[in-house]
């Protein structure tokens, strides 16, 4: 393939400005580049009023928030989640990262050393954690399904691990970032996430649509005049929903790897603004989709705050129940997202029961990630988000009434969801240090040539590989649900 060249493009840029010269009568300046929209953004540091006075005319799509409440509290809440995150009750957490894989016989394991996971040994975790980790599961059998080593209630939006196996690990001693875990490992478990969302749009086919209009230099694309035609899938707001809470989990963790990026040549660890550039700068629905997902988590944590302020966590250390209450005020402040507007009318139980198989199926794909720390964080990243759904989508004010209803969420999705919260408010914290590093840059042109050369290479290569996918994935995604998996469907 021969290299990307500026003259490839410049014809067409030429018969873009006659056609705009014919249609208006002058000539109008390029559209702005989003690389640098994203990157030249200065963030809001005071609200200029809170997202409870705002009604839904904000760009954060279901939400009753804007963009500039978020920005503004968001220092705040890094702060207090960072140092809540470090207690005992937040830091350990038990997982199993060596089930197989429901879906396929997966020989991508990553060799580089920053994947694995330091585990501790279980006495370092208080006797009475580890005798509820396994009464949870051991209690009710009722509306209850398992696979080997997880189960599901009919509430869940995940599948859970069974705490009989697997093994408990310190959060602050194995932080998510770079793990060297890439090709076609990678490519297969995100290609079958993003699948998962199949009510019928895929990744593939969103992925083709954005760049295809990225890169089409047709005069009406570039103009602004072309769209494909838009499907009933698009029309539907769960489905939307559903896609924008994948697409901005993947925003997270790509602005983590980006963050804590490993150079294998010096040998040093550090930001990677290139990365940054290629992952999110230019795709900016990428870092809107992750406002969102803020939103959504602050408003389950707001939602269950009665609950988990009936947690006793300075018995354990001092300062945790304040730091807990810091995060529930500016939840409430923030977490302003309509629970109501989704799953109404005559379909709304089937369209909430194919969510919560979507995001099931989703859980199970992460025991298949070929990397530990990737699957450790993808997996308390899942559950948190499921735990957020769960609050949101199933229980009305009786169930969160802690007096009511002791058993609402597992330790483990309390910690989860805390953490995931975490993650993906420091991700937005890290954007503002990328745009930084962005004004100090000399070397901004190069950035954004090698960020669209890129953009253009992937694009092209996942629209061939795209659709090997749909016809390899989605007979797991559509034909095989979660209890199937335990017969013949279970290795395809």
């Amino acid at each position: 393939m021969r290299p990307l060249r500026r003259l490839d493009v410049l014809p067409a840029f030429l018969l873009s400005l006659i056609y705009s010269w014919i249609a208006n009568g002058e000539f109008i300046r390029p559209r702005p580049n989003p690389l640098k929209q994203v990157l030249e953004h200065t963030p809001v540091n005071q609200p200029s009023e809170t997202c409870a006075k705002l009604r839904l005319k904000g760009p954060i799509e279901t939400t009753h928030c804007d963009y500039e409440t978020v920005e503004s509290v968001n220092d705040e809440l890094v702060s207090n989640l960072s140092a809540l995150v470090r207690k005992p009750f937040f830091r350990y957490y038990k997982v199993d990262l060596y089930r197989e894989c429901p879906f396929w016989r997966e020989n991508g394991f990553c060799m580089h050393r920053t994947c694995g996971v330091t585990s501790i040994d279980e006495s370092q975790v208080p006797r009475e954690w580890r005798a509820e980790a396994l009464s949870q599961v051991r209690g009710a059998q009722e509306g209850i399904v398992r696979l080997p080593g997880c189960f599901y209630k009919n509430s869940d939006f995940c599948f859970l691990d069974d705490n009989e196996g697997g093994e408990y690990v310190d959060l602050t001693e194995n932080p998510e970032g770079f793990t060297g875990y890439a090709g076609a490992s990678a490519h297969r478990i995100w290609g079958s996430i993003y699948n998962e969302n199949c009510f019928g749009l895929s990744e593939a086919t969103l992925l083709q649509r954005a760049e295809m209009s990225r890169f089409d230099r047709s005069p009406a694309s570039i103009l602004g005049l072309s769209r494909l035609p838009a499907t009933a899938d698009e029309g539907c707001l769960e489905k939307r929903v559903y896609y924008r809470i994948i697409s901005g989990m993947h925003a997270s963790i790509s602005i983590h790897i980006c963050h804590r990026w490993f150079n294998q040549t010096t040998g040093v660890w550090g930001p990677n603004l290139q990365c940054f550039a290629n992952r999110i700068a230019l795709h900016p629905e990428r870092l809107q989709h992750l406002y969102f997902n803020n939103v959504l988590l602050l408003r389950a944590v707001s939602r269950v705050g009665p609950y988990l302020s009936a947690y006793s966590l300075d018995d354990e250390e001092k300062g945790a129940d304040e730091l807990l209450d810091n995060v529930l005020n500016i939840a409430k402040s923030a977490g302003a997202f309509d629970e109501t507007a989704l799953f109404r009318g005559n379909d709304a139980k089937i369209l909430k029961e194919e969510f919560k198989d979507h995001f099931r199926n989703v859980s199970l794909i992460m025991d298949c990630v070929g990397c530990d720390k990737c699957r450790l964080w993808g997996k308390i990243q899942v559950t948190g988000i499921a735990a957020a759904l769960k609050i949101l989508f199933e229980m009305d004010e009786n169930a969160l009434d802690p007096q009511l209803n002791r058993n609402l969420l597992t330790r483990w999705e309390v910690v989860a969801l805390i953490n995931t919260l975490r993650l993906f408010s420091e991700s937005l914290k890290i954007t503002e240090d990328f745009r930084a590093l962005w004004h100090e840059t000399h070397d901004a042109e190069r950035i954004i040539s090698e960020a669209e050369t890129e953009a253009l290479i992937t694009a092209k290569v996942r629209t061939s590989w795209g659709a090997h996918v749909l016809l390899v994935l989605i007979p797991i995604g559509r034909q095989a649900k979660p209890q199937l998996f335990l017969g013949r469907h279970r290795h395809l």
